[in-house]
């Protein structure tokens, strides 16, 4: 696979970014916002009670890409979209400050940025597309003004789980990439860093 560019998801990309995600917002409705918004409001959207399931969960993600707030970056192969990671300030994920596994230890750290999650079509997986897209979404945040770049992957043990299981990235691919795994002091789950400023 030959990727032209990764480029930043800005305004003039959202109808790539939505052909990307297809009708069921990547997975499960989701549009990449589980990070971004309160765990009721993300739960409600998703509801099957919810006549138009997922849609203000789409519409978060529009009004954040339309805003010019660059959500993610989008990998290209030619002009085709085929890939998606989620990266930004920490700060923009609402999430993580609240979550009892992930809550950072020092939320008030200067310039750390976050990997919240990747979205590949499923017959793009397992061809390297992950790692390109890990290695531009690194310098992405390094070019920004990122300090540190953190991420919240799952160990597999180096075996295989689920994709819907692994959308944050595996310690594989981020220890791959220079990041050093630690665990969460409280909840003992993996937390992935790469120090941009070395």
């Amino acid at each position: 696979m030959s990727i032209v560019s990764i480029e930043p998801a800005t305004p003039e990309r959202w109808d790539d970014l939505e052909k990307l995600f297809g009708p069921t917002g990547a997975y499960g409705h989701c549009w990449c916002v589980f990070y971004r918004r309160r765990a009721k409001d993300f739960t409600a959207s998703v509801s099957c009670a919810q006549p138009e399931r997922g849609n203000e969960n789409r519409e978060t993600l529009r009004r954040l890409t339309l805003d010019g707030a660059i959500p993610g970056l989008l990998a290209y192969e030619g002009t085709e979209p085929c890939g998606w990671v989620s990266v930004a300030p920490r700060k923009d994920f609402i999430r993580l400050a609240r979550s009892r596994s992930l809550r950072p230890v020092d939320p008030a750290e200067p310039g750390v940025w976050s990997v919240v999650c990747f979205w590949l079509p499923p017959r793009r997986r397992r061809k390297g597309l992950g790692t390109r897209i890990l290695d531009g979404a690194v310098e992405y945040a390094r070019v920004n003004g990122g300090r540190v770049l953190e991420a919240y992957p799952v160990d597999t043990a180096g075996g295989r789980a689920p994709s819907a299981e692994i959308y944050p990235g595996t310690v594989q691919i981020y220890e791959k990439a220079g990041f050093v795994c630690t665990p969460h002091p409280t909840s003992g789950r993996p937390i992935a860093r790469l120090n941009l400023k070395e």
